[in-house]
């Protein structure tokens, strides 16, 4: 842009940040004018995704944040004013996904009666609640991990989600799981259950339940192909003549 500092013909760089000049030269940073955030390594301008959330009939205003979780990593937390009295994050989160990247799905969704405003009528985002993060796993309606093999499925997803519980039907994605917890989780499960899994099987089975099923057959079929494998070298070790007396038998 052209340089309103300077002398004419020169040009300005447009970052989006808002500065002011020091009296000794330096420059002071203020924050940023247009509320773009950088999560995970991808920057994101809030304001898109509250614009794709307005669209929802359901929602009436909504602002986006990043917040800090409980670990320190931060996440997408939406506020929404409805015009209804039926609130269904999940509800929500699908209409995004269907219009957003995932990198851009809120991870918490906060019903509000209305939205806090400055003196001068301005939100103000601020004076705007932390989530209640324990309340996600209720959305989907609780169920407790039973077998053993579930627990310790709960166990990872709460340590790495940052959460006080998760059921075993609650999506790892939609609890606020990304791809790079994703790799944390698949590595988690190699030391847990010894077993490798390819990071696509968490997609396709993002829940306890499902995810405890497909680890439940994995370890069977494993346990199967060592059997084979074992009883083949045993075979392989045998001499010509104890394989003849074998057949013979």
């Amino acid at each position: 842009i052209p340089n309103v500092f300077g002398t004419e013909g020169t040009r300005l760089y447009k970052t989006g940040d808002k500065a002011r000049y020091l009296n000794d030269g330096n420059i002071e940073f203020l924050g940023r004018i247009d509320y773009q955030v950088k999560i995970r390594g991808f920057r994101i301008e809030l304001g898109e995704i509250e614009s794709v959330l307005t669209q929802h009939p359901s929602v009436l205003q909504a602002v986006i944040l990043d917040r800090k979780d409980q670990l320190g990593n931060k996440n997408l937390v939406a506020y929404v004013v409805l015009n209804q009295l039926a609130f269904n994050p999940n509800e929500l989160r699908h209409f995004l996904r269907d219009k957003l990247p995932d990198y851009m799905i809120p991870h918490a969704f906060v019903q509000m009666d209305a939205l806090p405003l400055t003196p001068n009528g301005k939100i103000n985002r601020h004076a705007l609640p932390a989530p209640d993060l324990s309340q996600i796993s209720l959305e989907n309606g609780f169920v407790a991990p039973h077998s053993p093999r579930e627990k310790i499925l709960a166990d990872l997803w709460t340590e790495l989600l940052g959460l006080e519980k998760v059921g075993i039907h609650d999506d790892f994605f939609e609890m606020g799981g990304h791809s790079l917890l994703a790799i944390q989780l698949i590595s988690r499960l190699r030391e847990a259950f010894s077993i490798q899994l390819p990071l696509r099987c968490l997609f396709e089975s993002p829940t306890i339940a499902e995810l405890a099923e497909l680890l439940a057959a994995q370890q069977i079929e494993q346990a199967e192909n060592n059997m084979l494998e074992q009883f083949l070298t045993e075979i392989d070790e045998l001499s010509d003549e104890e394989v003849k007396q074998l057949l013979t038998e």
